[in-house]
């Protein structure tokens, strides 16, 4: 910066209007045979007018088909915004190898991480539960035990591609324990094996199916519907993304 001190700035000149001394240029043009305008035959009017009817009628089209596009693409375009507030989506690639590789629906793969964590990384809950798919350190020392990850160390859990490996081997395992119902895996998932074998014992001594609606344990029973209602819209809103 310069230690000069500024002089003030100059007023540019504002240039006057010609008046009648500077000349012709403010002196009215007389009028003539020069300044009119040609008279046109009958014809001629006629087709100057059809001319410009013809030119409202483009612009209009114009108009009316840029319009139609910017509203198509506007609204494309906040259909998807919409679509990732609501419903976010990332990790697309390993949820379907996950899936594939293990026999499990994407969707559900998809409703289990939405209802768990939201698609953030990084979570870890009051309980210890990390990453992705809220896996407990207990339970993922387990799953390396059973699947052979010898080399698995708990910080692994903090990446996408061991987490949701991770968590979509236990969910292919709590459908096998399960007999493949569904809400009995999803129920286990979050209260525990050991809770879902007595309620199921507890619903046969009564000579009734499990039901999810007599889940004693409020928040795995608004779990389930939570993961399942997930899996229903990530089924309906992201069918190519999860190779549905």
């Amino acid at each position: 910066m310069s230690s000069r001190t500024p002089t003030a700035a100059r007023t540019p000149r504002v240039p006057r209007a010609p008046t009648a001394r500077s000349g012709g240029a403010g002196r009215k043009p007389s009028p003539g045979r020069a300044g009119r305008s040609p008279r046109l035959t009958a014809d001629q009017r006629r087709r100057r007018a059809i001319g410009r009817r013809r030119a409202r009628v483009l612009a209009l089209l114009v108009v009316a088909v840029l319009g139609a596009g910017g509203l198509a693409l506007a609204s494309g375009v906040f259909d998807t915004a919409v679509r990732e507030i609501a419903f976010p989506l990332r990790h697309e690639d390993i949820i379907r190898q996950q899936a594939a590789g293990k026999g499990i629906d994407a969707a559900l793969i998809a409703g289990v991480i939405y209802t768990e964590s939201r698609f953030r990384d990084g979570q870890v809950s009051s309980a210890g539960a990390l990453g992705l798919m809220q896996i407990t350190p207990a339970t993922a020392r387990d799953i390396a035990r059973k699947s052979g990850g010898t080399l698995f160390e708990i910080d692994d859990l903090a990446t996408a591609q061991v987490n949701i490996a991770y968590g979509a081997y236990y969910l292919r395992y709590l459908l096998n324990r399960f007999g493949g119902d569904e809400a009995l895996a999803l129920a286990a998932y979050n209260g525990g094996e050991g809770n879902v074998d007595r309620w199921v014992k507890a619903a046969t001594q009564r000579g009734e199916r499990f039901r999810v609606s007599r889940i004693p344990f409020p928040e795995t029973r608004e779990y389930v519907g939570r993961v399942r209602e997930a899996e229903r819209q990530y089924r309906a809103r992201y069918p190519r993304e999860l190779g549905l």
